[in-house]
């Protein structure tokens, strides 16, 4: 009678960490490059009952939620005219030089200026490699190519926005802020082939409210379903106890 219980504990802590990840989607539905997380369920240890039960029949521990990756679906492009603004077409991420030198790949391309005419994200991350914007350039002479090309005023050219793929983008470890790393399970980040850029728009978030909410219905409800059934067993329990009394 306690498997019940441990059953339906496990299927109260699956159905959470679905809403998490679904109230995690919503709070980043206006996030640039925004991808949804994806959420899978796996059973738990099953046991041989064995005695009068037999031996073939087996009770399982219950469930539990597994990541199991990002939707890799491209979101709707939207248009801001803004010249730092730039969306990415096809596979592909931008690369952030992160404090402790290491690399941040992001879908976000809002770029904004440091006060050194460098390209960096929204919050100060510098591009790389490094594109720096000549001193008393208005922004609106900056030019950013389908190829990634920036050029300024008469059409110099004083740098490129490369893009980088990985083989795996379900195996990049989150860093938070909408930012990932490579991992051996993603393989290491190499040049993208066929993606474009756009300038002066933005990907928004691939999550679609309407799915998302009927996802946390669905999961609110298996919780509260997994809820009554402890309360079920717990009924039970006390039935039992007081027949042995």
């Amino acid at each position: 009678m306690l498997q019940g219980l441990y059953s339906a504990a496990a299927g109260m802590a699956a159905q959470q960490q679905r809403i998490d990840g679904v109230s995690n989607d919503l709070a980043n539905i206006s996030t640039p490059g925004y991808k949804g997380v994806r959420v899978g369920f796996r059973d738990l240890l099953y046991n041989s009952q064995g005695d009068q039960a037999g031996e073939t029949v087996t009770a399982g521990a219950g469930s539990a939620a597994s990541f199991i990756g990002r939707s890799q679906q491209q979101g709707a492009v939207l248009t801001t005219d803004q010249p730092l603004d730039v969306s990415i077409e096809g596979s592909g991420f931008f690369q952030l030089r992160r404090a402790d030198g290491g690399i941040a790949l992001t879908r976000d391309g809002s770029f904004r200026l440091d006060p050194l005419g460098r390209v960096t994200s929204s919050d100060g991350l510098l591009l790389s490699p490094p594109v720096t914007v000549p001193r008393n350039t208005p922004i609106d002479r900056i030019a950013i190519g389908a190829d990634g090309t920036v050029r300024v005023n008469d059409g110099q050219q004083i740098g490129r926005i490369q893009l980088v793929t990985v083989t795996s983008p379900d195996g990049l470890r989150a860093l938070g802020d909408n930012r990932f790393a490579v991992t051996p399970e993603s393989g290491a980040a190499t040049a993208t082939n066929g993606a474009t850029l756009r300038q002066g728009t933005l990907e928004g978030s691939n999550v679609d409210m309407s799915d998302a909410m009927v996802d946390m219905m669905n999961a609110q409800r298996a919780f509260q379903l997994a809820s009554r059934a402890i309360h079920m067993q717990d009924q039970m329990l006390e039935v039992a106890n007081q027949v042995k009394r």
